[in-house]
C-alpha cells in the first residue's frame, strides 16, 4: 500500500493543482516585480507587466533565467528578500566561473524539508526509520536537505556526510541503517566496499536508498538494487531551485514526482526555449512558485527528459518527469553526434565481467575527435590471455557503437585503476580545446 506525507496535496486533481499554480505564480511574478530590479528590466525589456499573466498559458511569455544570470547578478542580486531575513546560504561547486548562491528565509527551508519529507516517505521511510546522509555538508545543498527532510519525518537523522567510507560502512550495520542518501556512484562505492570488509548486504537492515546529483541509468540502479539488497530511488534537485527534493520516483518507479504545488515544470526546445509537445524530451524549466529568498522564473536546468500527466498508479496526481538522459551542458558532441556519459554506462552494465567504474577520455587528433572509454574488469577477466581480452573489447566497441551511432575505443584496465569518488563521479575528461 502506498504511503503519503501530505496525501491531501500529493493527490490533488489536476484542475486544483492548475488553480493553485495560476494563483501562487501571479503573486511570484508581483513578487520578483517588485523587489528584484533584474527581473523588472527584463520584463519591462519584453513590453510585460505582472497583470498580464492571466492563465498559466502566459508562463512563456516571460523571460528565461540561466546559470549565467546568477553569475551576472553575483552574489546577491538576484535575492528578492532582505539579506535580515535569509537564514542561510547555499552555492553550487563552482566549477566553472564564479559560483552560483543562493538564499533561504526560514518559510524556504520548512518547504525544504516538506518536500524532501515527502521524498523520504516515497522511499517508504517513516518516524522508526534511520538515515544515513552521506552528501556532503555544506556549501552543497545535498547533506543539508536531505538531513532537514528527515528530521521533518520525525526519522533518525544519521549527518555522515561524504568521505571515510570504512566509517560509512561501520555505522550502516552498527546503527541499523535503514535508509541512504548519496551519489549513486558513491553508493556504488559503498556497495563494492562492503564486500571488502568482510560484510554482505544481509548485514544491512537497508530498505532503500535516494540516490542523485548525477545522472545515471536503470542499468545503474538495478546494479545497486541487487548488490545493496534495497528499492534504490531516483531524487532530483538542483541548489538553484530548492536542492534535492524537487522531485523523485516512488515505489512503480515511473518517472519522477515534481511537487507541483512549489514549482511549475516546463519542457522547452533547448534552442527557442518554447514550449514542446507534452511527452516530448527537451530542456527541463522550472519556475519557483512561493519561493522567497530567490525565487527564479523559467530557470532552464538544461536537464533532458519529458513530463506526463497521468495520475500515477500510486495515486499521486502530481507529474513526473522521466530519468534525465544528461544535460545539455554535460552533453558530448563527438564528429556531430549527441553523447551522454549515462547511454555509455547502460552499455557497459549489461556486459559481463564489467566494473561500474569507468572514465570516458576524448581528444582531437587531426581536427578529428577521438572518444576512449576505459573500463575497470574483474580480476578474473583482466588476468586472461590477450585474445581474449581483445575479443572482450572488440565486442563492448561494437554494442557501444551500436547504441551511441559512432565508434568509440575500448580500453580495459585492471581492477581499482580509475580513481573513486565519494561525491560526484568525474565520468568525462574532455581533452580537446573547444573554446
Amino acid at each position: 500500500m502506498d504511503r503519503y506525507w501530505n496525501k491531501t496535496v500529493e493527490t490533488m486533481e489536476r484542475e486544483q493543482i492548475r488553480a493553485l499554480q495560476l494563483e501562487k505564480l501571479r503573486a511570484t511574478v508581483e513578487y520578483v516585480y517588485a523587489n528584484v530590479p533584474y527581473y523588472r528590466e527584463k520584463m519591462q525589456a519584453k513590453g510585460m507587466i505582472p497583470g498580464d499573466i492571466k492563465t498559466l498559458d502566459n508562463l512563456k511569455d516571460l523571460p528565461i533565467t540561466t546559470k549565467q544570470d546568477l553569475r551576472d547578478t553575483y552574489p546577491f542580486g538576484l535575492f528578492a528578500a532582505p539579506m535580515e531575513d535569509i537564514v542561510r546560504i547555499h552555492a553550487s561547486s563552482g566549477t566553472t566561473g564564479k559560483q552560483t548562491v543562493v538564499g533561504y528565509t526560514r518559510r524556504d527551508i520548512d518547504v525544504w524539508a516538506e518536500c524532501m519529507a515527502r521524498c523520504l516517505v516515497m522511499a517508504d521511510a517513516d518516524k522508526n526509520s534511520r538515515v544515513q546522509v552521506s552528501y556532503g555538508y555544506g556549501l552543497f545543498t545535498g547533506g543539508l536537505g536531505a538531513h532537514y527532510g528527515a528530521e521533518k519525518l520525525g526519522a533518525v537523522a544519521i549527518p555522515a556526510s561524504s568521505g571515510n567510507t570504512q566509517r560509512q560502512i561501520t555505522m550502516l550495520v552498527d546503527f541499523g541503517v535503514t535508509h541512504l542518501c548519496c551519489t549513486p556512484s558513491y553508493a556504488m562505492y559503498i556497495a563494492e566496499s562492503l564486500n571488502e570488509m568482510g560484510y554482505t548486504k544481509d548485514d544491512l537492515k537497508l530498505k532503500a536508498g535516494c540516490f542523485g546529483a548525477e545522472p545515471w541509468s536503470e542499468a545503474m540502479r538495478a546494479e545497486l538494487e541487487s548488490r545493496l539488497g534495497i528499492r534504490a530511488h531516483d531524487i532530483y534537485g538542483l541548489s538553484e531551485i530548492m536542492g534535492p527534493s524537487v522531485s523523485q520516483d516512488c515505489r512503480s518507479q515511473s518517472g519522477l514526482h515534481i511537487w507541483e504545488d512549489y514549482y511549475i515544470p516546463e519542457i522547452t526546445d533547448p534552442d527557442t526555449n518554447m514550449p514542446v509537445k507534452e511527452g516530448e524530451k527537451g530542456d527541463l524549466v522550472i519556475t519557483t512558485i512561493g519561493k522567497e529568498g530567490i525565487p527564479l522564473i523559467r530557470y532552464k536546468t538544461r536537464d533532458i527528459c519529458s513530463l506526463t500527466y497521468e495520475k500515477c498508479e500510486c495515486g499521486r496526481t502530481h507529474a513526473r518527469m522521466s530519468k534525465p538522459t544528461g544535460r545539455t551542458d554535460d552533453m558530448l558532441i563527438i564528429r556531430g553526434v549527441n553523447v551522454f556519459p549515462s547511454q555509455i554506462e547502460s552499455v557497459l552494465l549489461k556486459m559481463g565481467e564489467v566494473q561500474p567504474h569507468y572514465q570516458i577520455v576524448v581528444e582531437r587528433v587531426n581536427n578529428l575527435d577521438t572518444m576512449t572509454v576505459e573500463i575497470e574488469v574483474s580480476e578474473r577477466a583482466f588476468s586472461d590471455h590477450v585474445k581474449g581480452i581483445e575479443d572482450f573489447e572488440r565486442n563492448i566497441a561494437k554494442q557501444m557503437e551500436s547504441v551511441l551511432g559512432i565508434s568509440a575505443k575500448i580500453r580495459l584496465v585492471e581492477p581499482k585503476s580509475i580513481a573513486r569518488s565519494e561525491g560526484k563521479a568525474k565520468r568525462v575528461i574532455d581533452k580537446r580545446n573547444l573554446v
